[in-house]
């Protein structure tokens, strides 16, 4: 289990993540039926034009594979086996999970001229957490909870 301070990076992160591995999910468990965009976004009930944007993203990575036409559709790439949650997550991770300050800090301020570089190396410290916690994860072993 991971220290109470990671639950606030968890939060934080983006929905591409979910979006990714439910996809992922979806295509595992599907074996070598391929599946339709309408059917995989309606399984997280969003617009099939996200799910397609996810698709697109997943499929550039090797993650999925593609046939076009009449009896067309997605499935995975490779196997669920080669696939960590923590190439995933790299595949899809917002640049600063933390989030980032769009203003500038004032440099004559104690913290304001220091804010930044702690905020970065804290970022950096969750970032290999999370990935180190996800690299134990193949996709094979999270799509066994679904039966």
């Amino acid at each position: 289990m991971l220290p109470l301070y990671c639950n606030l990076f968890y939060y934080r992160m983006n929905g591409r993540f979910q979006i990714a591995i439910h996809i992922l999910t979806l295509l595992t468990k599907a074996g070598t039926e391929l599946l339709s965009s309408e059917y995989i976004a309606g399984s997280m009930n969003i617009n099939p034009a996200l799910a397609r944007k996810e698709i697109s993203n997943l499929r550039n990575r090797g993650f999925i594979a593609s046939k076009e036409g009449k009896n067309g559709g997605y499935s995975l790439g490779k196997p669920a086996q080669q696939i960590t949650l923590s190439s995933v997550y790299e595949a899809v991770k917002p640049q600063e999970i933390l989030g980032h300050a769009k203003n500038l800090p004032n440099p004559d301020c104690i913290v304001g001229k220091q804010i930044n570089t702690h905020l970065l190396n804290l970022n950096k410290e969750m970032d290999e957490i999370l990935s180190k916690k996800l690299d134990g994860i193949t996709l094979a072993d999270f799509s066994e909870q679904f039966k």
